[in-house]
């Protein structure tokens, strides 16, 4: 492709996941996220729960200077307290809201622009009711999240590998948009590359089966799905690690598909994002350094 990258998309990265101290809403928040506003390269950051008001209006300053889009993650409140937006117990379900909800507010108040959240456990048997569960905690939260200017986003994860999540299969994430998207059409799913080997999916069939309209969000990032590695599962590794599932010719395939659906198009500008993370020995810098490159080589061989 002759064309910049940054003509087609905004390049995003996920901080709490490049910097994983920071990932309980606690550590170097500040000086980290500094890091990547200064670094030009990256037009788009997502972060995550700051627990420190004084912290969190660092932040938010540093986040106005910026001239970048801001999206916020709930998961990982989400999944560090074991919530469960579609869980049958009532009283845990609605913790899990009110925790999100807690979360738009911080995010509304740090000047982000969405919100991602990620179903609970696939519960098996009962998935047509944790389904229905899921939806109408959904809604409340789409609402809630329109309500403070924020567009609600539902990240897919695996359903048997590492996070078994009830989103999950791609079909079943459509079936949450055709249900949302009647009264939210801002509402939309995120699709990231590194779970697709572990959903069991090509980029062509996810990508196909939402299609454009459905497709809120992107990212890109690796996993492994050989048992016995030390980072197997969802740890979102190095590109290119051994034993790993996604290198430069995954990357390319992603984004030749995301052209082919036109989410990448002449025009327009979405983020897609990198959810990298050091592993022990490694260092956040050079993680980054590498998603950065893998990203330009993917780009070149287009």
């Amino acid at each position: 492709m002759r064309e910049s990258l940054q003509s087609y998309m905004q390049v995003g990265i996920v901080h709490f996941m490049a910097y994983p101290e920071c990932l309980k809403g606690e550590g170097p928040i500040y000086d980290t996220l500094t890091k990547i506003v200064e670094d030009d390269f990256f037009s788009a950051v997502e972060i995550t729960w700051v627990k420190d008001p004084a912290e969190r209006q660092r932040v938010k300053t540093l986040l106005a200077s910026s001239h970048m889009t801001v999206g916020f993650g709930a998961q990982p409140a989400l999944l560090t307290q074991k919530l469960n937006l579609n869980s049958f117990d009532p009283g845990d379900r609605k913790r899990a809201v009110d925790q999100v909800k807690a979360c738009a507010d911080e995010a509304a108040e740090v000047g982000a622009g969405a919100i991602a959240v990620l179903s609970g456990p696939d519960p098996g048997e009962r998935r047509d009711e944790a389904m229905k569960l899921l939806i109408d905690s959904l809604r409340d939260l789409a609402g809630y999240a329109r309500g403070k200017g924020l567009r609600l986003v539902l990240e897919s994860f695996d359903a048997k590998y590492d996070k078994k999540c009830l989103i999950g299969p791609h079909k079943d994430a459509l079936a949450v948009c055709k249900a949302l998207r009647k009264d939210f059409p801002e509402f939309g799913i995120m699709v990231d590359l590194s779970h697709l080997p572990i959903q069991e999916e090509s980029p062509k069939k996810a990508l196909g089966t939402l299609k454009k309209p459905n497709i809120a969000h992107i990212h890109i990032g690796n996993c492994v799905k050989r048992q016995g590695h030390p980072l197997y599962g969802d740890q979102h590794p190095r590109f290119g690690i051994p034993g790993g599932e996604n290198d430069v010719p995954q990357v390319v395939e992603f984004l030749k598909e995301l052209f082919e659906i036109g989410y990448l198009a002449r025009g327009r500008r979405p983020v897609v994002a990198f959810e990298v993370k050091p592993a022990a020995g490694e260092t956040s810098g050079a993680i980054i350094a590498n998603a950065k490159r893998a990203l330009v080589e993917a780009w070149a061989r287009l």
